[in-house]
């Protein structure tokens, strides 16, 4: 009974555990003591007797197995060993913790005391002895099945599992904070802790035991992620473990946010506690203050010389309104762990049985709204004495000390090329020949120069990767001028000062009347929200001039194009690098694409290109990726110089534009129309094909021309779909799914072999929108309010949602009349943009999982006038050279100390020699590896500061006949350095590096919606800004992501 009530995984396994426990089965016990039912109510004590229920453990492995059974077999192995483990963690805990805790006789502490410690242990320990009871008979049986997502299902989907587990990791840091409070104030209980901890073979702490629980479901979560990437998709398994993959997420996503809010809670109440500002305490203490960050960072002091005074470690809070310093008073013991070796030097402490929080004295508070972060070279603000050095930036005759003397000697270099340019042009227009007076000594001054411009570049970036500089407002001064002085902290990492720039950025934004509040939800609980976990809007502007206000929007998309001259601080608060193509249509002879540049926190218009007919659809394509038979010879060369990322841009007269991505004048490479020239509706590319989806029911597929990254418009085949027009197109893999009436499509690659199933019951229904997440895909559709849910390998219908009982701002005569528009997921959320111009946001898993919807939607406050008429996703990488501690980082403030002697002018000459070495390009080992154009970011004028042909250079001088130690351009560096100045100014641009195998991968995301007019909803009105008929493109900002 109580294994078939494990298997099934509804709200009445626990009746029927307890007709179990009626029919007096043995491993069930009655609870003895009223005092326990009063904490426990609703749970019984489950007791596994091994000789009844023997522990999991698979069978000798057959043979004849594939490969991925035997992997399949060892992570079923892995997940019993793991499972088995945490049980006897947990009866530990109980066993010799609590239980001898309890015990009358040798009473350390009340039992008021120690029951909180241990609350709901004893029911999370039920939990998983279920679990592992119905473990134990699938692997008996795993040979025979090979199942095993369904029981991870069963199990884990309960109410009662996320009870138990919420009130335990809510009531986790209430628990520390009693055992702390205990160990101080009774000795015997230290003692307890200690013997415990001794004898015990691991070492293992009560708060190590204890931390257990909230890491168990990650755990599980990467073993079934395993086990998914080794299950074919043909396999009965399958969908279950993606099932259980999505309520392990929902599960442990639910339970981070709970342990974050709580330790945000337990943190500024620490911070409350330390501070002897009364007004402050009571601050913080207001429901109002939310913790954004906080972290310990290295403030540093520097000298007249720019050397490091002295440095000190601070506890920066980064709250939704202030920004708080505080140091950090820990008082250690003579005994305990030694934090600079992690040696023990007697028996343990407090500190090293549970972690100790420290206590705070505030070094200075600031208004968040009147900090600013302050790059090498920006510093333009009055500063303040304050026993440190004053900022003397843009004062003649001064040097910049610390950090900024980089920037000032940078400045310096650039001034002396631009001189010994001049020199050199004047020394070529003399008529005579003079001695050591000729443009070959001018090149080589100008090439040292050069380089040591480079090498100062280097160096700023490195000063600003990892050092976190803040103008803090101060006192007035005697005249009531506001002062500001400046603050310099060490980060550990690049990632940290990314991280902290990015989340001062957006917690400005988040103060914006636009979003205070931004969002509602559907059924509000209350609760305090962290400030960024709904997008934050940052910008809206129009689309169109006031001349072209009857084009209507019809789509849009991302064009990624890194800006590498973008300083570090700007991209982390700039939105995704790249640019937006907007489309519409006026009458049918007349389209345009309008081009936003997204290279800073404001999209700037920059080009509009004007089409002969109404533009439907665009399709972003990468530049395909050379075989493995082209291998990396002269044809894949070829290939790659020819065409780059392309646009495809589908028009209503049946014609398709490609564009290339990178060319200055955004060259239309390639014109071709469909057989039947009918309108085409919309575009997507899989790695070969090209899938035109035409008005007439029919879907086009282009080949790329051979040795070519272009399409072909001879190779076209027609595969017919049905008789109205195709919708929507997406593609999934080897494959595409294409929408026409009430059903889909789904073709099958270069074999065109399909298979259709119905999405919507009703014949008249079309699929207008299709999104992918995960294992399955979200559809919309021409009427109703519902949007549903298909798996993408059975085709199966796992949910529907209706939309209008999830927007809060639609009354009951409109809700009939709800139409979703537009379908857009993004980190973690499904946007549903519908025809009253209302955005929702539903929250679905990230994983490989089904994108179920389990949670509370949100309503956007903004909104537009008319209809959603697209959401895009704008997403680009950080350089993972950001990320990276470059040795010249180590040697900055050795830079910054002389004048170009000693160690730091040592190695400046050592790092331009090395620079100035380069492959020669007869080099036979395939293409040689050129300099990359010195990207500066300071000042750059013009390409003559680069490297390159020199002033003198002959016309026809190819790179191949320049020297070695002559850097080569590249052949859109011309282009690009036009960006230093204002990185917005459309030009050709370097496509997006394609990602490597860094650790950490920096993701930068912003959401465009389009629509008639800008509206803010009310409780009571609806509040209309502006002309409701613009055309109007609003921007929703979110968070830095961090993935490895």
């Amino acid at each position: 009974m109580l294994m078939k009530a494990a298997r099934n995984g509804t709200k009445d396994g626990l009746e029927k555990t307890k007709l179990a426990m009626m029919r007096k089965v043995s491993f069930l016990q009655k609870k003895e003591t009223a005092e326990e039912s009063d904490d426990d109510a609703g749970y019984l004590d489950v007791m596994v007797s091994e000789v009844k229920h023997p522990p999991p453990q698979l069978s000798p492995m057959p043979e004849g197995l594939t490969t991925q059974q035997i992997i399949r077999r060892h992570i079923v192995g892995s997940i019993v060993q793991s499972e088995r483990s945490y049980v006897d963690s947990l009866k530990r805990i109980l066993v010799e913790y609590q239980k001898p805790l309890l015990e009358p006789e040798a009473r350390i502490l009340s039992d008021k005391k120690v029951r909180p410690i241990f609350y709901r242990l004893r029911e999370i320990l039920q939990c998983h002895s279920m679990f592992q009871i119905a473990l134990a008979s699938r692997v008996a049986e795993w040979d025979l099945s090979e199942k095993i997502g369904d029981l991870f299902v069963a199990s884990f989907s309960k109410s009662m599992v996320l009870d138990v587990y919420s009130d335990y990791v809510n009531n986790f840091t209430n628990a520390m904070a009693l055992i702390k409070k205990a160990c101080i104030s009774k000795p015997a209980f230290l003692e307890f802790l200690k013997k415990k901890q001794v004898s015990s073979p691991d070492r293992i702490t009560l708060y190590g035991l204890m931390v257990k629980p909230i890491q168990r479901f990650p755990q599980f979560i990467l073993l079934l992620q395993d086990m998914l990437k080794n299950t074919p998709r043909a396999h009965p398994d399958r969908l279950p473990l993606q099932l259980a993959l999505t309520e392990l997420e929902t599960l442990a996503e639910r339970l981070n946010e709970q342990k974050r809010v709580a330790d945000q809670v337990a943190e500024i109440q620490q911070l409350a506690r330390s501070i002897g500002d009364r007004q402050l305490s009571k601050l913080l203490n207001s429901d109002q203050r939310q913790l954004i960050l906080c972290e310990v960072l290295i403030e540093t002091v520097y000298g007249e010389k720019g050397q490091v005074l002295k440095s000190k470690e601070r506890k920066v809070f980064l709250l939704n309104d202030t920004l708080i310093c505080a140091n950090i008073n820990v008082k250690y013991e003579n005994h305990g762990t030694d934090n600079i070796i992690n040696e023990q030097r007697g028996p343990p402490d407090v500190s090293s049985l549970v972690p100790i929080g420290p206590k705070y004295t505030v070094k200075w508070s600031a208004p968040l709204l009147q900090t600013q972060v302050v790059e090498v070279g920006q510093e333009s603000f009055q500063s303040k004495d304050t026993g440190k050095r004053p900022n003397v930036a843009n004062v003649p005759g001064k040097v910049f000390l610390g950090p900024p003397r980089l920037y000032q000697e940078l400045e310096e270099l650039q001034h002396d090329l631009y001189v010994v340019e001049n020199i050199t042009l004047l020394v070529g227009t003399l008529q005579g020949t003079y001695q050591n007076l000729n443009t070959t000594v001018g090149q080589d001054w100008c090439l040292a120069l050069q380089r040591l411009i480079h090498i100062k570049d280097e160096q700023i970036q490195c000063a600003n990767k990892c050092r976190l500089r803040l103008a803090v407002p101060g006192k007035p001064d005697k005249s009531g001028r506001p002062v500001s002085f400046m603050v310099v902290f060490n980060t550990p990492s690049p990632l940290s000062k990314i991280s902290w720039v990015n989340r001062l950025h957006l917690a400005k934004i988040a103060k914006r009347e636009e979003n205070t509040p931004g969002w509602v939800f559907a059924e509000d609980d209350g609760k305090t929200r962290h400030p960024f976990w709904c997008p934050l809007l940052a910008c809206r502007l129009p689309i169109f001039s006031s001349k072209t206000q009857d084009q209507k929007l019809e789509t849009a998309l991302h064009n990624p194009v890194q800006c590498a001259l973008l300083a570090f601080s700007a991209a982390s608060t700039s939105l995704p690098q790249g640019y937006l193509w907007v489309a519409s249509g006026g009458d049918r002879n007349h389209g345009q694409v309008e081009i936003f540049s997204l290279n800073r926190s404001m999209p700037r218009m920059v080009k509009s290109i004007q089409m002969g007919a109404p533009v439907l659809c665009l399709d972003h394509v990468m530049e395909p990726c050379p075989t493995e038979e082209e291998g990396e010879g002269e044809a894949a060369v070829k290939s790659t110089a020819r065409t780059g990322n392309t646009i495809c841009v589908g028009l209503q007269d049946g014609n398709i534009h490609v564009y290339g991505t990178v060319d200055t004048s955004t060259q239309c490479l390639l014109t071709f129309s469909n057989p039947d020239s009918c309108p085409v509706l919309c575009l997507k590319h899989s790695a070969s094909f090209l899938f035109a989806g035409l008005g007439n029911g029919k879907v086009s597929v282009y080949a790329r021309k051979s040795g070519e990254g272009l399409w072909d418009p001879e190779s076209c085949r027609l595969v017919t779909v049905g008789s109205g027009p195709i919708r929507t197109l997406l593609t999934l893999e080897n494959a595409v799914w294409a929408s026409c009436a009430n059903h889909v499509t789904v073709i099958q690659g270069s074999s065109l072999h399909t298979q259709s199933f119905d999405a919507h019951p009703e014949p008249l229904v079309s699929v207008s929108h299709m999104v992918r997440a995960g294992g399955g895909v979200w559809m919309a559709f021409s009427e109703g309010s519902s949007i549903r849910l298909f798996h993408t390998e059975t085709l199966e219908h796992l949910q529907e949602i209706n939309i209008s009982t999830r927007s809060t701002f639609l009354s009951p005569g409109q809700q009939g009349s709800v139409r979703v528009t537009s379908l857009l997921i993004c980190q973690g959320l499904l946007w549903v943009g519908t025809a009253q111009g209302i955005i929702v946001t539903l929250p679905v898993p990230k994983l490989e999982g089904i994108p179920k919807i389990t949670g509370k939607g949100m309503t956007s406050l903004n909104a537009h006038c008319g209809p959603v008429d697209f959401l895009v996703v704008t997403s680009s990488t950080l350089s993972p050279d950001m990320l990276k501690r470059d040795s010249v980082c180590e040697t900055a403030d050795q830079a910054n100390g002389g004048a170009g002697g000693g160690e730091g002018g040592e190695r400046r000459n050592e790092l331009s020699q090395e620079s100035l070495s380069q492959p020669d390009c007869s080099s036979p080992q395939g293409e040689p590896s050129k300099a990359k154009g010195m990207l500066l970011q300071y000042r750059l004028r013009s390409t003559t500061q680069l490297p390159g042909k020199l002033l003198t250079a002959e016309p026809d001088q190819s790179p191949c006949d320049a020297p070695p130690e002559t850097p080569e351009h590249s052949p859109e560096d011309g282009s690009i350095y036009e960006l230093s100045e204002d990185p917005e100014v459309w030009v050709r641009g370097q496509p997006p590096a394609r990602e490597g195998r860094g650790k950490d991968k920096v993701t930068s995301a912003a959401v465009f919606s389009g629509g008639r007019g800008f509206r803010r909803l009310g409780e009571e009105t609806i509040a209309a800004n502006g002309d409701p008929d613009e055309s109007t493109l609003m921007v929703w900002q979110l968070p830095l992501t961090v993935s490895p």
